[in-house]
């Protein structure tokens, strides 16, 4: 039975890794064929870039509903989410010395945020999640999408050289699109088989490989920003991945088909996920994330990982 865990273990990584992978060839491809078609770097950032670091959350949800794992969905949400806000921005403040916030983030995308994290819990809180609400959510995403854009109204046409394309664009678009299917997948599969052989839920397995696996492109685009002292970009780039896991990555699989909401992830993860939220908020009062309050946030991840353990080991 080891060897068959270690076996659907190095499945799992390796089918991830491909998930990743494909998800950075499709999003690269994207963002080329988007500017080269003449769109702002304001649309393609704000659209192709935010849809292509949740990508990976999106394509394992979906693909957990056709399994008939859709338990999956919610706990990929909320625990990619938590690891977005600890763990991401934990390290990201640690990196960087500290994050400084802009007042467009803290008078604009930190209440949006909030406010889609209360609407989840309120979503959640009866065990469901409706065709109703799929649509909500789904209206909540175009909201926010809306209210980026008449944000920057004001904003200068985009005026730059469009960049070329050829064949090898499209084929990257292609091959990236059907690798994202493929690593899906196989990732879900593996998880299936995880769970059965170690009898560990599945959700537990969402909430953290899962969520921490396909986090690993926020994590990458954040470290680098605080390497290179553009803290405001990991911070836009958390918020804008959490946003749209909320809403796109609940709307999309709850449209396809029935979400299971696993009573545990009600009951724990999902009000941590509320209330980390909340400290985000708490510590962005001064402008700025420092040091040590991103070493409070790593703390907080360790204990989730520890309670979600607990049952398991």
């Amino acid at each position: 039975m080891a060897l068959d865990i270690l076996l659907q273990l190095g499945l799992f990584v390796l089918s991830l890794g491909v998930l990743l992978k494909a998800s950075d060839w499709f999003v690269n491809s994207a963002e080329q064929i988007g500017l080269s078609l003449g769109l702002s770097p304001l649309v393609v950032g704000v659209t192709i870039i935010a849809f292509g670091t949740s990508l990976p959350e999106l394509a394992s949800s979906i693909a957990s509903v056709y399994a008939g794992e859709s338990e999956i969905v919610v706990g990929n949400v909320v625990g990619s989410n938590i690891t977005n806000i600890l763990l991401i921005l934990g390290l990201t403040a640690i990196v960087g010395k500290e994050v400084r916030l802009e007042l467009r983030i803290l008078g604009m995308d930190i209440p949006l945020l909030a406010g889609s994290a209360i609407l989840l819990w309120f979503a959640l809180r009866d065990l469901q999640f409706s065709k109703a609400e799929a649509i909500l959510f789904a209206t909540g995403l175009a909201l926010f999408l809306l209210n980026t854009f008449q944000s920057e109204e004001k904003a200068k046409a985009f005026e730059a050289e469009r960049p070329a394309t050829s064949w090898r664009t499209y084929a990257m678009l292609v091959v990236g699109g059907a690798l994202v299917y493929i690593g899906a997948t196989y990732t879900i599969a593996a998880i299936q088989r995880i769970s059965e052989l170690a009898r560990i839920e599945s959700e537990v397995i969402a909430l953290t490989l899962v969520a921490l696996g396909t986090s690993l492109p926020e994590l990458v685009v954040s470290l680098t920003a605080a390497r290179k002292g553009k803290t405001a970009i990991a911070v836009g780039n958390v918020i804008g991945s959490n946003v749209f896991n909320t809403y796109a990555v609940m709307a999309i699989p709850g449209l396809l088909g029935d979400l299971v909401i696993p009573g545990a992830v009600i009951e724990f993860s999902l009000p941590l996920m509320v209330g980390v939220t909340f400290l985000l908020v708490l510590v962005s009062i001064n402008h700025r994330i420092s040091r040590w309050e991103g070493s409070l946030l790593l703390l907080f991840y360790l204990f989730f990982l520890l309670e979600l353990l607990k049952g398991v080991v």
